[in-house]
């Protein structure tokens, strides 16, 4: 699965691919359990085999803010902690039981180091992850309540069976009530 996911980005030669690959374990977490917390820094790349995640801000009055999902077939942890090797600003935790291959910085760093395809690839992947969060900030700041919900819909319409409501209205800046309403109201 995460062969075809690197594939279908960019391409990576045999040995680029296997040196990488050769990184990962597997490794489970049991469900809300944090994985990494504001004020750590993220030493590891996972790639997601099933269960639910998500990347949260957690405000000084302890409002949080939803930032990402990640589930089956996705990479995960705090991304921009894991490339700078900063502390984080965002907790990184499971909403159900999920099982993961995981592999550290260090490797990624190395592997990068060794082929430079393979940082093309990373740097590639994370254009298309900043492209991503830059189109969040204007749905944000832009958008109705209706317009971010068809937007989450038309984005990604298998998360409404994945991941709990609540969690999708935090995600989208919407009380429970305003969001209980569009998902009896609205339609694609």
């Amino acid at each position: 699965m995460m062969h075809r996911l690197i594939q279908g980005i960019h391409p990576l030669a045999s040995e680029e691919w296997e040196a990488f690959a050769a990184g990962f374990v597997p490794f489970e977490a049991r469900r809300k359990q944090v994985l990494t917390a504001a004020g750590d820094i993220e030493r590891n790349l996972y790639f997601v085999l099933s269960g639910v995640q998500r990347s949260y801000f957690l405000s000084p009055t302890d409002k949080e803010a939803t930032i990402v999902f990640t589930y089956a077939g996705s990479f995960s942890g705090v991304a921009d902690s894991f490339l700078t090797q900063r502390p984080s600003r965002f907790y990184f935790e499971t909403l159900t039981a999920s099982s993961f291959l995981r592999t550290t910085y260090t490797h990624v760093a190395a592997t990068m180091d060794r082929y430079p395809n393979f940082e093309r690839f990373v740097r590639i992947i994370t254009a298309h992850t900043l492209a991503g969060v830059l189109q969040r900030q204007v749905e944000v700041q832009c958008y109705s309540a209706e317009e971010k919900f068809k937007s989450l819909l038309q984005r990604s319409p298998h998360v409404l069976r994945l991941i709990p409501h609540k969690y999708l209205a935090n995600y989208l800046g919407l009380d429970a009530t305003t969001f209980s309403k569009l998902l009896g109201t609205v339609r694609l």
